[in-house]
């Protein structure tokens, strides 16, 4: 069969952006060996987006992964964001942040899913762009600017795909993928119609300060300045044992983000695990986020039924 040379074109960028991952993660971790998902039409993709320098713009490529329901669609979107580790050396572990048993659940829902790695971290690298400065003095505002960046790019890239409904788009994140997503949230893209924020946040570190994140006021401020332009409700998850962002602390957050006008709900878990900040990321605690994610976005995006998940002791 002939091909275009626009599906030329898109074969070589995906070769090329799988290569970029076997070129930076040399020693991937475990759900970076694992086959690629077939049932879940694994692809990776390179979403280009244009990066803002000392010396001009130009065009560059970040490397996401895409997931795909059985079917032609139009399936809704969720743009689905990694958090970043507290010591920067660890960045390149973030790999293509390959979740499939949190995937899986989405896909199951009717969900398409792509999975961008932001610049600076994992199968994309390069330069890390969403630096929040000092302790003392941290940038949020700016880290935001950067990171809601990539996932504006992604989301402009995925509703070029003929299985993805450009109208129904859905941001999900944990941790500063959480942040993101309140970031680019801020932006009002167009087809965004809600955000799911997975104990989302800046300025954590567990061994450090537990529990008492870098500048919570500056923080507040932040959510302050983005819920001002967020037009789409918003699910607030957090768990009760976070060692990273204290229930207190959250809270103050989510009572900016209502002061500014932002609508949505907050869901504080019990604690799990030795630190719930991670439980997002945990395959046996999906029976236990999956219903709050069900119950919030039921109303706005049609789901299907969902597939209860497989036993686990991750």
């Amino acid at each position: 069969m002939k091909r275009s040379r626009r599906s030329e074109s898109v074969i070589a960028r995906t070769l090329c952006a799988a290569a970029l991952v076997v070129a930076v993660i040399p020693h991937a971790d475990a759900d970076e060996r694992d086959p690629i998902a077939d049932d879940l039409h694994e692809t990776v993709v390179a979403v280009p987006m244009t990066e803002h320098g000392l010396f001009g713009d130009h065009t560059r490529n970040i490397v996401a992964t895409t997931y795909m329901p059985v079917g032609a669609g139009p399936f809704p979107l969720i743009v689905l964001s990694h958090g970043s580790p507290p010591n920067p050396h660890d960045r390149f572990k973030i790999g293509r942040y390959r979740k499939l048993a949190q995937i899986r659940q989405f896909v199951n829902l009717g969900f398409a899913v792509i999975v961008p790695i932001r610049r600076g971290y994992g199968a994309t690298g390069g330069s890390y762009a969403e630096d929040i400065g000092s302790c003392q003095n941290p940038d949020f505002e700016r880290a935001g600017r950067e990171t809601a960046q990539d996932l504006l790019a992604t989301i402009a890239f995925a509703n070029t795909l003929p299985q993805v409904d450009p109208n129904k788009v859905v941001l999900v994140g944990q941790s500063a993928g959480g942040f993101a997503s309140l970031a680019a949230a801020s932006y009002a893209p167009k087809g965004l119609v809600a955000v799911v924020n997975f104990s989302g946040g800046r300025g954590g570190n567990p061994s450090r300060h537990p529990g008492a994140p870098c500048g919570p006021d500056k923080m507040a401020q932040t959510i302050t300045h983005f819920a001002s332009t967020t037009r789409v409700p918003v699910l607030w998850h957090y768990v009760e044992n976070d060692q990273y962002f204290a229930p207190d602390v959250v809270k103050s957050w989510f009572a900016a983000f209502q002061s500014a006008g932002g609508h949505g709900e907050f869901v504080l878990e019990p604690q799990f695990g030795r630190d719930g900040h991670g439980m997002f990321a945990v395959d046996r605690s999906i029976p236990i986020w999956l219903p709050h994610v069900e119950q919030f976005l039921a109303p706005i995006v049609p789901l299907r039924q969902s597939t209860p998940p497989a036993n686990s002791n991750s």
